[in-house]
């Protein structure tokens, strides 16, 4: 007696998780199936919904089940230390490199602005790339820690700061990029990041990633002007 085979969204919802950790929720699941070609190969749909997913708004498409979000108090910092098991998927909406200044990261900026890179201490001329990057870019992404801001499939945000380096994580990495965390410790409602709980599963959203480029420099600006303000008022006090 032979058995049937799991339903195709089955299947495919079933080979997602395993290597990417990522669960589409049942409605955009179905809709992808239903704008697929009968005739299409199991592989072929799995490689697109990956695809699809990863460039895709989790909070629109994945499934916010408890275990694939963070907690409802993630940004509680008079907890010491837990432990999120997951695996879950969170997507990238900032990232900062922690070993400069605010100040040092407007200067970089402003120096790609004017088509200026540096090579050692050597300051040469950029060309941007056809999607509109910095090569130079390139030469200052070993950096680090870095500083990321993370959303969960709820929509629930933490700051997430890199222990060790993990690979993938940069200035040149596309906000909208998803994280795979899995059994990741949260310290005072910051999420710590180390290659044996974290990877990067790659994506983008152009939007955001466009919005954040575009706005970069005031954000940091913004940031610095606060912190200023902070300072004045600490010392009055």
């Amino acid at each position: 007696m032979t058995t049937s085979s799991p339903p195709l969204a089955s299947q495919i919802c079933a080979q997602l998780k395993s290597t990417k950790s990522l669960v589409p929720s049942r409605h955009w699941l179905n809709t992808f199936i239903a704008n697929q070609r009968p005739t299409t190969p199991l592989n072929a749909l799995v490689q697109t919904a990956s695809f699809r997913l990863l460039n895709s708004d989790i909070t629109t498409c994945l499934d916010p089940t408890p275990v694939a979000c963070f907690p409802l108090d993630i940004q509680n910092a008079d907890i010491q230390e837990r432990r999120v098991p997951g695996p879950m998927v969170a997507q990238v909406l900032n990232v900062e490199d922690m070993s400069k200044s605010r100040w040092q990261q407007i200067e970089a900026i402003e120096a790609l602005e004017r088509g200026e890179g540096t090579k050692g201490r050597e300051i040469v001329r950029v060309v941007p790339t056809e999607d509109g990057d910095d090569p130079s870019q390139v030469s200052n992404m070993s950096g680090g820690p870095h500083k990321l801001l993370l959303q969960d499939s709820r929509g629930a945000r933490a700051y997430g700061i890199e222990l060790r380096n993990v690979a993938g994580i940069s200035l040149s990495m596309s906000i909208g990029s998803k994280i795979s965390l899995k059994n990741v410790v949260v310290a005072r409602g910051v999420v710590l990041l180390e290659p044996a709980t974290t990877s990067l599963l790659g994506g983008k959203i152009d939007a955001l990633h466009k919005n954040w480029k575009e706005n970069r420099k005031a954000d940091l600006r913004a940031a610095i002007e606060t912190g200023e303000q902070d300072s004045r008022q600490a010392a009055r006090s």
